[in-house]
């Protein structure tokens, strides 16, 4: 039963990673029907940098927090407006390909400047063993899990009260006829697109300083990709919600079956899923697949 309880503990901190990566796919998707797949790739970027401001400050980790939201509304807001804004009206395929070639770019940007070195990211607490109920977490798992909760609290409240989120489900909805009601469609993507750069700015974040920064970071992306399926390519909620979940099955797929199918396991699950409920558990039925 202890074994069971530290697996379900730990898949639920690397599952709230997931989570986070998960919400950025959806919140791309869901203002522009596009899915960003150098989402991983970006995540891996803006840890780089958030770490190296931190590294030059003195290692702060008010830096290193303060790092990491700048740079990646940043980038997002600059990859938005001179790349994603230049392929609007072109085959979504295309669009597609444009994200798979920047994720390759930033990859090779991270290698040249920063090497393929392991680093270690060192933020003061964050090793810091915390008991509860008999199991032990570090700070930063606890941490992670809070700022996820924190993250789809915040997502509900700005898509369902604000009038901004209001906006953004409309373009969500009908672009064009969003436009015509005169809602600056551009508008609503560029603060999508920082909006997702920010959340998988913290899930490299949270990756780097719980495990190691290296450029390996980038697979986060791929395996938070089944929690995005599972919930919804469309429902941000949904998919940060289960990014818990298939962090728990992933660890007792490896901890009771097979350590070796623990990388595959969230795909296995999204094959049943997609079976079953091909748009997703919270995703709407008619939303349209790339």
């Amino acid at each position: 039963m202890r074994y069971t309880l530290e697996l379900v503990y730990s898949g639920v901190a690397i599952g709230a990673i997931y989570g986070l990566m998960a919400m950025a796919f959806a919140m791309t998707y869901k203002a522009t029907g596009l899915l960003n797949f150098a989402q991983g790739e970006l995540g891996m970027l803006i840890a780089y940098i958030s770490w190296s401001i931190s590294t030059a400050l003195g290692s702060s980790t008010w830096a290193l927090v303060g790092g990491a939201l700048l740079s990646s509304i940043v980038l997002g807001l600059l990859i938005e407006r001179f790349i994603m804004r230049k392929m609007i009206g072109q085959p979504v395929f295309s669009a597609v390909l444009v994200t798979v070639g920047l994720g390759v770019i930033i990859t090779s940007v991270v290698l040249m400047i920063w090497g393929g070195e392991q680093q270690r990211v060192d933020v003061q607490y964050a090793s810091d063993i915390v008991v509860f109920a008999g199991l032990r977490m570090r700070v930063s798992q606890i941490a992670v899990i809070v700022v996820l909760l924190l993250a789809l609290a915040l997502t509900h409240v700005f898509f369902r009260y604000s009038r901004f989120g209001i906006a953004m489900r409309a373009v969500a909805a009908d672009a064009r006829t969003a436009s015509l009601m005169g809602i600056s469609v551009s508008r609503v993507q560029a603060v999508a697109w920082a909006t997702s750069s920010v959340l998988a700015g913290l899930a490299g974040l949270f990756f780097a300083v719980s495990f190691e920064l290296s450029p390996s970071i980038f697979t986060l992306g791929l395996k938070s990709f089944p929690a995005t399926v599972f919930g919804g390519l469309d429902a941000v909620i949904g998919s940060g919600a289960s990014g818990i979940f298939i962090g728990v099955f992933e660890n007792l797929v490896g901890g009771y079956v097979a350590p070796l199918l623990k990388e595959i396991a969230g795909f296995l699950m999204i094959l049943v899923i997609l079976m079953v409920r091909p748009f997703g558990m919270f995703g709407q039925k008619d939303i349209e697949r790339v």
